[in-house]
């Protein structure tokens, strides 16, 4: 009763009630703490598991095997082989175009010799052959100026029953270039007419334009030379 009355309102029935209380549920927080705790702790040890685990897997991986010695200089010889096959195709191909151009310097030489020779060796006797020779061994501007001169030329020789006959004392190529070249020819031709003394040999230098026409070569402009 006394402690009744010492408590206005009371005050003090309210207030016993309400420290029970909240020392009731100092308890609960603590353990939630607690839980909280152990449970960071076992994530930390399940992370840890699966890093050993991870680890032990990496290490239990086998490693790459490195290139063999015998397999390196496999391929080693095979790139040798590659660049040694190449080089040979190069230098064939190079072979090859300079047995070319070698063939055609031939040919325009040989073509220019044949060229002097038909203009400095005709006989009165066949000279429609001779002079037919001629043209089928030019092109270009001497076949034109040779076609026109043709006729009156074999008349001539005809009455005169003039034979002549060269012969190639040296020849040689001047230049060359592209499809065409100039050859320089030095002929000795004997000529001889019906009733007339006997003539001494003349000497002649000439220099004998040839062309490409396709795969052969003819004479296209005839110039003599001192």
């Amino acid at each position: 009763m006394a402690d009744d009355a010492a408590a206005p309102n009371g005050e003090l029935s309210d207030s016993a009630p309400t420290e029970e209380t909240s020392s009731a549920a100092e308890p609960e927080s603590g353990a939630s703490e607690t839980s909280a705790v152990t449970d960071a702790v076992d994530e930390e040890d399940a992370e840890l598991e699966d890093y050993d685990e991870e680890a032990l897997d990496e290490a239990a991986a086998p490693a790459k095997p490195r290139m063999s010695h015998v397999r390196l200089a496999t391929i080693v010889g095979l790139v040798a082989v590659v660049a040694l096959a190449a080089l040979s195709g190069w230098l064939g191909y190079r072979t090859y175009q300079s047995h070319q151009a070698e063939e055609q310097r031939n040919l325009f030489l040989q073509v220019g010799r044949q060229g002097a020779l038909n203009l400095t060796s005709i006989d009165w006797e066949k000279a429609d052959a001779d002079v037919q020779r001629i043209l089928d061994g030019a092109t270009d501007t001497f076949y034109d100026e040779f076609e026109q001169r043709a006729k009156p030329f074999v008349e001539v020789v005809k009455q005169a029953q003039s034979k002549s006959v060269g012969t190639i004392s040296e020849a040689g190529l001047e230049s060359e270039s592209g499809d065409g070249a100039q050859v320089l020819v030095a002929v000795t031709v004997n000529t001889s007419n019906a009733g007339a003394p006997e003539q001494q040999p003349r000497a002649w230098r000439m220099r004998i334009s040839v062309q490409k026409v396709g795969d052969e070569a003819k004479v296209s402009k005839v110039e003599f030379v001192p």
